[in-house]
């Protein structure tokens, strides 16, 4: 198993990735959070395309709409068209931020052609056939098996679009943060759910995996 560890900016990604070097089994995606507002905007959009050769993996990145991101909602579109207008952008895995702005972020996504996993997907069931259409992923953690809107999410998946998250430390597993090591539980109850046995639910996940990595390469050498 392979864990990929998302950062909220890119000075971030440059520190992780520093004190992970070596961690065979964890990959560092390059992250500019749309809750994140940086002292200097410039910067780290410089730094941030510095970084890009670093990476396979791009994340978090995407919109927030819901109260607390409201009022930076005009610089979060901003910096995430940025993002998306970079050509090594094909080249990437991308873990994307959708909260309160879904149907927007869907559409910029399937405008710029983008590999992407919707992380932690909230929004309206409507927005999700949208999405599917445009090729995107879906990441499951354990807070969404334990909502409704979350059941209701995961009935409308296709088991071929879903790969897991943990989303620590905002998630918690029986009072403490989520871990890797949770995952297997998730994958048990997604088995479950899609009427799988657990073999055949990791092994959907992986081909999943493997299917986005691949998509990412075609689309890669498709526009070179």
């Amino acid at each position: 198993m392979v864990t990929i560890a998302v950062t909220e900016l890119p000075s971030r990604f440059q520190m992780l990735q520093t004190q992970l070097r070596g961690r065979e089994r964890v990959r560092v995606a390059l992250g500019f959070h749309p809750l994140v507002v940086p002292r200097d905007l410039a910067h780290e959009l410089a730094l941030f395309r510095r970084m890009l050769e670093r990476t396979d993996y791009i994340g978090e990145v995407g919109l927030d709409h819901s109260q607390q991101g409201r009022d930076s909602a005009r610089r979060q579109r901003k910096v995430f068209e940025r993002i998306l207008a970079l050509p090594e952008i094909g080249k990437k895995v991308l873990t994307v931020h959708s909260r309160g702005a879904e149907k927007e972020t869907i559409e910029l996504l399937a405008a710029a052609g983008a590999t992407a996993i919707l992380h932690w997907y909230s929004g309206p069931l409507r927005a999700i056939e949208r999405a599917l259409e445009a090729g995107l992923y879906f990441s499951v953690n354990p807070a969404m098996l334990g909502s409704k809107n979350g059941g209701r999410i995961i009935a409308a998946l296709p088991h071929e679009r879903v790969v897991t998250e943990t989303d620590a430390p905002y998630t918690k597993v029986g009072g403490r943060p989520s871990e890797p090591r949770d995952v297997p539980t998730v994958v048990l109850e997604l088995a479950h759910r899609w009427g799988l046995t657990p073999d055949e639910a990791r092994d959907s996940i992986f081909t999943t995996m493997s299917a986005i990595h691949s998509s990412a390469t075609t689309v890669s050498a498709e526009t070179a």
